[in-house]
């Protein structure tokens, strides 16, 4: 199990050549926030090291460095991902070209990957992504980043992923799908759920419904967003990695 600094563990870094599935690295690492979107995605690149943070920074920045000192030679940042433009679902994919830091600087992800993950695609949504070292819950608030940013979506991953590689040399790229759209504000038990480790706490989820039972109907709308969003995920990762042509 991920100990909340992040793992470059779960495959070892090795391999001559590109990748299965055609994906632009011989040793490709892979940045995620939760457990599950770790066992997401190595389904389909069981091959990749992979590492967790833990929604946190100091997790993120834990497993970027572990990574990148396995050896990786290209790391994802792949996840779920808060929408901020109001005209995305839940479920919408985002490949952005850059990666918006709090300071203001914008990070591009590497030309290689982002044609292999579709960029230019009418279904992919190319527009910034915005980095966040807490978790933005309020509908409010999410307005207010997508003003004053224009990013598309928001993640508390891909900075330290684009800030790590860019100092190291190392390409970087960012797949997303949304799951809480711009309109959106998440329930208290939804931000209390992620443990440290990545996994979701359910005694945690439950304490807080049993004090704010009110939350119910918003943590059955999330946990149908999220469904939508992984199920969204997963018919992208198929076409990515067994494509015929």
């Amino acid at each position: 199990m991920p100990d909340g600094s992040g793992t470059a563990q779960d495959a070892p870094v090795s391999g001559q050549g590109n990748s299965p599935g055609g994906m632009p690295a011989a040793r490709p690492g892979i940045v995620v926030g939760m457990e599950a979107e770790a066992a997401l995605i190595r389904a389909f690149a069981p091959h990749a090291a992979i590492g967790v943070s833990g929604a946190t920074r100091a997790g993120a920045e834990a497993a970027v460095a572990r990574l990148l000192h396995a050896g990786v030679d290209a790391i994802l940042s792949f996840g779920l991902a808060a929408g901020l433009d109001p005209a995305l679902r839940p479920g919408a994919i985002l490949v952005p070209r850059h990666v918006a830091l709090p300071d203001g600087r914008r990070l591009p992800a590497d030309p290689a990957w982002l044609a292999w993950l579709g960029d230019g695609r009418p279904d992919i949504m190319p527009a910034d992504l915005l980095h966040s070292d807490d978790v933005v819950v309020t509908a409010g608030r999410k307005g207010a980043c997508f003003h004053r940013t224009g990013c598309a979506g928001l993640d508390m991953e891909s900075g330290i992923v684009a800030e790590a590689c860019a100092r190291a040399g190392v390409p970087f790229a960012v797949l997303r799908v949304v799951c809480d759209p711009a309109n959106r504000s998440l329930p208290p038990a939804a931000v209390l759920a992620l443990g440290p480790d990545g996994g979701i706490g359910i005694g945690r989820i439950l304490a807080s419904v049993l004090r704010r039972p009110w939350q119910i109907p918003a943590l059955v709308t999330l946990g149908r967003d999220a469904a939508q969003a992984r199920s969204r995920a997963v018919a992208f990762l198929r076409g990515r990695f067994f494509q015929t042509s």
